[in-house]
């Protein structure tokens, strides 16, 4: 039998009570002066300027953090339990969204959750566990499709044309070529200060990417700091229809970043160096693209031929 003590803290047994009656007999355990509830649009408000740059990756957060509010039966609370974090990965694998995609959700609400307890607006945390991502297929751009979609592009926009080609030239990310500005560059070298890891890194540039740069004008901000976010990715997405690839789920703004690396991996570049260049956190996330260069392997046979051979 459940025995409630609204003195103290003391349940004898919760197994059977949800995480709402749980968040409430938290309520009634404690004095009004140390429950003040809260909400994730109220922690955001108060420190998604501190945790999050302005760009396009502060932009999905929000919409990230929006989203998981309004997922939450009960938005208001002081504790943030297993329980509750359970329900919101249930919903949105209910809606659809990959392991890939909750993890990055995840990683948004736990940031600042952290934040929030740090700061003594959340009492106690739940333990985030990383979901498991499928490899998957990398699709990348072969030359003929890069060469009808940027043509397609061009037509709509010249600015969005050279923009492409710088991305899949440095492998940047989207929002690390909109926030570029004429100081991170040289004619030689573009360095990206704001990135997803939050180390800046410095790629060399092909000529084509310097001559997509210098296209630009240098009254504005920075080479791309004039294109608008949502009117490219529309622009992206009818070209993309145009040149017959409307089906293809994966042909977003984001595969000239896979392009890029698949290039260098293809190339010979070895993985540690192409992790460098893209900036990846970790090395295992640069190996996805290691089959590509399975062709290499054929240099192992005559060290194993030696080998066998006693030489």
């Amino acid at each position: 039998m459940n025995s409630l003590h609204t003195s103290g803290m003391r349940f004898d047994t919760q197994a059977s009570l949800s995480p709402y009656e749980r968040h409430y007999q938290y309520r009634l355990s404690s004095s009004p002066s140390e429950v003040k509830e809260t909400s994730l649009k109220i922690l955001f408000g108060k420190y998604g300027d501190i945790l999050w740059n302005n760009g396009s990756h502060k932009y999905n957060v929000t919409n990230f953090i929006g989203e998981l509010n309004d997922l939450l039966e009960v938005p208001s609370f002081s504790v943030f339990s297993q329980e509750m974090l359970d329900e919101l990965i249930g919903k949105l694998r209910k809606r659809g969204n990959s392991n890939a995609t909750i993890n990055r959700k995840m990683a948004a609400l736990s940031k600042l959750l952290r934040k929030a307890n740090k700061m003594g607006d959340v009492h106690s945390l739940p333990e985030f566990k990383r979901q498991k991502e499928s490899a998957g297929r990398i699709r990348f751009l072969d030359h003929d499709e890069e060469s009808a979609l940027f043509s397609q592009i061009r037509s709509h926009s010249e600015l969005y044309a050279r923009f492409c080609i710088f991305l899949v030239d440095t492998g940047a990310r989207l929002s690390e070529g909109l926030d570029l500005r004429w100081g991170d560059l040289t004619d030689t070298r573009a360095t990206f200060w704001v990135t997803k890891s939050g180390r800046s890194r410095s790629v060399p540039l092909t000529r084509r990417a310097a001559l997509a740069i210098t296209a630009s004008d240098r009254r504005k901000p920075g080479p791309f700091s004039d294109i608008d976010q949502q009117r490219f990715r529309t622009a992206w997405h009818q070209a993309k229809e145009v040149v017959g690839l409307g089906d293809d789920k994966d042909v977003v703004p984001h595969i000239l970043r896979h392009t890029c690396a698949s290039r260098l991996v293809q190339g010979g570049i070895d993985i540690r160096r192409v992790q460098m260049w893209l900036g990846h956190q970790t090395l295992s996330m640069t190996m996805r693209y290691a089959h590509l260069a399975s062709h290499d392997l054929e240099m192992c046979i005559p060290v194993l031929e030696r080998a066998s051979a006693g030489k």
